[in-house]
């Protein structure tokens, strides 16, 4: 199932906010082979262009700066941004996903954030275009 990569991809983003060794091979073995190698692509995208993605999320913040995103959320925006720009997953199929994570592992206001941060994300990006 594509929500089991994408929630290992998430949880090692989260891990990486708060630590820049390599992450626990153990997390990967929890993933089953087929969905392994998507999880591993969002994840790949999410490291080689972080610095840009967080760039493009502070970019879009509305009165606050990126230190003051809750680290679960930065983690969940990341990888969603990750999959969208790089992956070329489409975006409504990835902020469906991202918002019901959201649900699942941050607070109750995080739904509606995330889904008003990608949805102006993807607007500027098309855009920009």
């Amino acid at each position: 199932m594509r929500r089991d990569a994408r929630v290992l991809a998430f949880s090692l983003a989260f891990e990486r906010l708060f630590n820049s060794s390599p992450c626990d091979d153990e997390m990967w073995e929890q993933i089953k082979d087929k969905d392994r190698a998507f999880a591993e692509e969002i994840f790949s995208a999410y490291s080689l262009h972080r610095e840009d993605i967080e760039k493009k999320i502070e970019g879009i913040l509305v009165g606050y700066s990126l230190d003051r995103v809750h680290k679960i959320d930065l983690a969940l925006l990341s990888v969603a941004i990750a999959e969208i720009d790089y992956i070329k997953t489409p975006a409504p199929i990835v902020i469906n996903e991202v918002v019901e994570m959201a649900k699942v592992y941050s607070s109750e206001d995080s739904p509606k954030f995330l889904n008003g941060v990608l949805s102006s994300a993807i607007k500027k990006g098309s855009e920009n275009a």
